[in-house]
């Protein structure tokens, strides 16, 4: 297979050869050109058409025809996966170099990726920045995430793909890039702190990293999923640019994929919608496993930014990707900042308002929430706000399943207070035998303990549990006789528990 474009001065007279609308077999007024340090991307009418450039940088070869083409379908097949409405398909660009056609005839000059468009008005970056992002779009994201990584086979046994090796070698070159790179001088040593920082975390986290990896969690992700590769088009969820050039940066824990996204939302500034992201993934996926490794991930996703933007400046990026790279280095650092954290577990009848109370600590402060009604159907293979059908102190509300709930909360809290993650606990507990163990659990890993008593008056509790069941909306099954049983045995906080009791009427 001759390669008519060996080199980037091929690629970019090509380039200019395809900004003629005559090159296209579709209506085409003018044709815009965007150069990324990959790829060209040709905006042509009501398509786009996205050429990879003729390098070998290490970790990605589009050196040869051959390449390109194959990992043009690659790219096809990745980004169908969540975007099969904007990837259609590999087409071939042929004639003279002068004179190139799309899907034209004769030998062929260069493969490239042909993409429907979609304004670019709508990348979720940009209606960030310009306070037009919907509500509820970033939830609507995690949920797609999770259920992504959900459908995805794992790593086979007999691969490389998600071993310590394979996650430190990418993060160690992160660093040896960086120091090459004259744009970073000025932070030598902050990242010389930082690699530092990560050696240690690795070798820390080596046993979790092999113990994830044998269970599944290495899984063929997106690979890139910051904000700049997902739009909001008409009313719904745009995913697309994912890794196709090298298989071991798509191929990759699905902790360090929620990392990215979360270390972006960080990074515009956006925390209340960051963790309001991390807080649905988790309740989605239920993958609270994760959260030891989220700060280790979170740097290196902050760095490989850093990196890029290290080339951006090299190839006349000017100030802008200057402080794009310092912030991001910036941003790394403030992963590593251990906080001492606090547990809080809710105490309050059905329809109290614990839940709003409870997402309030997770928007504004970046609690990690467990909820008893999501983790009760988890634990019986049940979505959260499928109907169980279960009647009280029967199938998912017997004494036993209650127990077992209970005890996966506590699991769960214990896991993610160890990480340095702060820890809000939304369930009823009603009894002093539920609340005694997640006390104990403070005072063995020396966090704050709160107890968030939130009441409201039988009236409202009662038309608040009515509206809800009408609504079907929430996880939670209780309806007016659970409320009659909890009435009737519901055990205050006292004694050595009042010391820690907040009290919040929630009647209106």
């Amino acid at each position: 297979m001759t390669d008519r474009i060996p080199d980037l001065e091929a690629h970019r007279a090509l380039a200019e050869a395809l900004q003629a609308p005559e090159c296209y077999p579709w209506p085409v007024d003018t044709v815009e050109c965007i150069e990324t340090h990959i790829s060209t991307v040709l905006l042509a009418g009501a398509y786009v058409v996205k050429l990879k450039k003729p390098l070998d940088l290490g970790f990605l070869d589009f050196s040869s025809l051959e390449r390109r083409r194959y990992f043009c379908d690659e790219e096809v097949r990745l980004n169908g996966r969540l975007a099969p409405q904007i990837y259609l398909r590999r087409v071939a660009i042929a004639g003279p170099a002068t004179e190139p056609r799309i899907d034209g005839e004769g030998d062929v000059l260069e493969y490239a990726v042909l993409m429907r468009r979609f304004p670019e008005n709508e990348l979720m970056s940009r209606l960030l920045r310009e306070g037009r992002l919907p509500h509820g779009a970033v939830e609507r994201l995690a949920e797609t995430v999770a259920r992504f990584h959900a459908g995805l086979p794992a790593a086979g046994e007999d691969s490389e793909y998600g071993s310590p090796e394979a996650v430190a070698d990418p993060m160690r070159d992160n660093f040896r890039a960086l120091e090459t790179q004259s744009a970073a001088a000025s932070m030598r040593g902050e990242l010389r702190a930082l690699e530092r920082w990560t050696e240690a975390q690795l070798q820390r986290l080596e046993p979790l990293i092999r113990r994830r990896r044998a269970e599944g969690a290495v899984r063929e992700c997106h690979g890139d999923l910051h904000l700049g590769n997902v739009a909001w088009h008409e009313d719904d969820l745009i995913i697309f640019d994912g890794i196709e050039f090298n298989p071991a940066l798509r191929w990759i824990d699905t902790a360090s994929e929620v990392a990215f996204t979360v270390m972006d939302l960080d990074f515009e500034g956006a925390r209340r919608l960051r963790h309001c992201f991390l807080d649905r993934y988790l309740e989605q996926s239920g993958d609270y496993q994760a959260l030891p490794l989220l700060p280790l991930y979170a740097v290196y996703r902050a760095l490989v930014r850093a990196k890029i933007n290290g080339h951006e400046v090299e190839q006349g990026g000017g100030s802008a990707a200057q402080e794009a790279l310092c912030d991001h280095v910036q941003l790394a650092k403030s992963y590593t900042v251990a906080q001492v954290p606090e547990l809080v577990i809710t105490y309050g009848l059905s329809g109290s308002g614990k839940s709003v109370r409870a997402r309030r600590l997770v928007e504004e402060r970046g609690f990690i929430r467990l909820r008893s009604d999501v983790e009760r159907k988890r634990l019986f293979g049940l979505e959260p706000r499928a109907r169980s059908d279960s009647t009280l102190d029967s199938g998912l509300y017997s004494p036993e399943a209650t127990w077992r709930t209970y005890e996966r909360l506590q699991e769960q809290a214990e896991g993610a207070l160890e990480a340095g993650f702060s820890v809000v606990v939304d369930a009823a507990f009603l009894k002093a035998e539920r609340r005694r163990p997640f006390l104990e659990l403070a005072a063995r890993t020396g966090c704050r303990f709160r107890i968030l008593h939130v009441r409201a008056d039988e009236q409202t509790l009662r038309e608040r549990l009515r509206k809800r069941l009408a609504e079907g909306r929430d996880p939670s099954e209780a309806d007016e006789t659970v409320l009659d049983a909890q009435l009737r045995t519901a055990q205050p906080p006292s004694g050595e528990e009042a010391a820690f009791v907040e009290t919040v009427d929630a009647d209106g």
